[in-house]
């Protein structure tokens, strides 16, 4: 078992239980909003942390309209907050996603797949990744027939 579950599991349930008293904690002085409480990613697995010694990524993805990220898989879990524009993310089999401002979600792990600003405007996203010391938060996948 991870060494780190018993924390793991504390925090997402303190998660699960904070988000109904998020109009109470306002009032308390702790304007906090919730974004997302869940235990699966977007596709519906559950979530796994990798093993070792956490480490945590933050960044801003940003793609101009019409913009296509590369083929790519997460290993490690991915909250992502969409702060402006749209994307539509393409998970193959999967089908596709489209997210657009204040959307939030824990992207797939393991899946191949790639993401268009299908919008008009800028897309920026907040990244958080959720991984440990020397596993890759993402790894580029080779396109379908190329050598």
């Amino acid at each position: 078992m991870h060494r780190h579950a018993p924390v793991i599991a504390l925090a997402l349930l303190a998660c699960a239980l904070a988000a109904p008293a998020a109009a109470q904690d306002a009032q308390l002085g702790y304007p906090a909003v919730p974004l997302l409480s869940t235990g699966t990613t977007i596709l519906g697995q559950k979530i796994r942390y990798p093993a070792g010694d956490p480490h945590v990524d933050a960044a801003i993805v940003s793609l101009a309209p019409g913009q296509r990220a590369i083929l790519h898989k997460h290993d490690v879990p991915l909250f992502a907050y969409i702060l402006e524009g749209e994307l539509t993310v393409d998970y193959g089999g999967y089908g596709k996603r489209v997210y657009r401002q204040g959307d939030s979600l824990v992207e797939a792990m393991d899946v191949a797949h790639f993401s268009v600003n299908t919008g008009t405007t800028p897309m920026r996203l907040l990244g958080v990744y959720i991984g440990a010391v020397g596993v890759k938060d993402m790894t580029p996948v080779p396109e379908p027939g190329a050598k």
